[in-house]
């Protein structure tokens, strides 16, 4: 894989990222609601303390003048001031940012580790009762919400068997191992929630993937050289049928965020789609603009992680 490409595909990630947040802030500017709205109700405070915080936010300015101040705050690494939590916006995201990462990315596992080889098995045996039961069930998985799968979840495993914990809780009075395994008790069911999800779309594309790329003509002379069924499979079927499941990954990130928005409220995870939830409702507004924008730029991110690993897998595309 050649570096030129590498460096390509992050300047185009620079534009990008600065047309989403242009129309993230201007969104947000337009939309009604005002951060200071508790202040002006409030009889306690003066009109002029009000109009000396506005002035200093700059709340009152035009959009573009604000997108300007907010964009070189920003790239200084002053992402704003939480007008409902009292403290830096960029402290108050990196709490709950781990949270979330380790959520989605655990489930982005889970849903690879149960659809390739689903799919690949259900694609070698086509028709197959393998393949009629694989197929039912990512038919009822991807059609099934979050939110009611996570009741259910709730209801089964918390409420019937009360096996595991249907409220996530930050502050743990335990050490050790057994620190860790509450911790991982915690976060099977909204990892399972949202990474079954995910599975369940990704066996149908790795299957259809794998079909389309088992009937090349390249498959059929590997296996005319007497090389065995299963190399066959895994070294000349599983790595080309992998591309674009890769790009289904990526162009899915924007739904696991939101799914994971949903999940996390539904579990009560201190995650940022809970974070972003409560600033939305207490129109906090730098919150508002930081969350959206941080989760934006994981799925700019993603992507060129996807692009990264479409030149691993193909080396024609990188030097395209």
């Amino acid at each position: 894989m050649s570096r030129q490409y590498i460096i390509r595909k992050i300047l185009i990630m620079i534009p990008s990222l600065l047309g989403i947040s242009l129309v993230l802030f201007t969104i947000l500017a337009m939309a009604p609601g005002d951060p200071f709205e508790e202040l002006a109700t409030n009889p306690a405070v003066p009109p002029e303390v009000r109009a000396a915080l506005r002035a200093k936010f700059g709340l009152d300015d035009p959009v573009w003048t604000r997108y300007l101040h907010w964009l070189v705050a920003m790239i200084q690494g002053d992402w704003g001031f939480s007008f409902v939590s009292r403290m830096d916006v960029d402290k108050l995201i990196l709490q709950r940012l781990p949270v979330t990462l380790i959520v989605i990315g655990s489930s982005q596992i889970i849903a690879m580790l149960v659809a390739l080889p689903v799919g690949v098995l259900a694609a070698t045996r086509p028709y197959s009762l393998f393949d009629q039961v694989a197929n039912t069930l990512a038919f009822v998985g991807f059609s099934l919400p979050t939110f009611f799968t996570g009741l259910l979840f709730i209801l089964v495993f918390s409420i019937q068997l009360d096996w595991l914990p249907f409220v996530y809780r930050a502050n743990i009075d335990a050490t050790g191992w057994q620190f860790y395994w509450e911790h991982i008790k915690q976060s099977i069911m909204p990892v399972m929630v949202l990474g079954l999800f995910q599975g369940a779309s990704l066996v149908r594309f790795v299957r259809s993937s794998v079909l389309d790329v088992i009937k090349l003509d390249y498959v059929t002379t590997a296996r005319s050289k007497g090389i065995g069924e299963r190399k066959v499979i895994t070294k000349h079927v599983v790595r080309n049928a992998l591309i674009p499941v890769v790009t289904l990954v990526a162009l899915q990130l924007p739904i696991v965020f939101g799914g994971a928005i949903v999940t996390e409220q539904i579990f009560r995870v201190p995650g940022i789609g809970s974070l972003l939830i409560s600033s939305m409702l207490s129109n906090d507004t730098p919150v508002v603009m930081a969350v959206t924008f941080v989760i934006a730029c994981l799925v700019v991110f993603f992507n060129l992680l996807a692009d990264i690993i479409y030149g691993w897998l193909d080396p024609r595309i990188s030097y395209r």
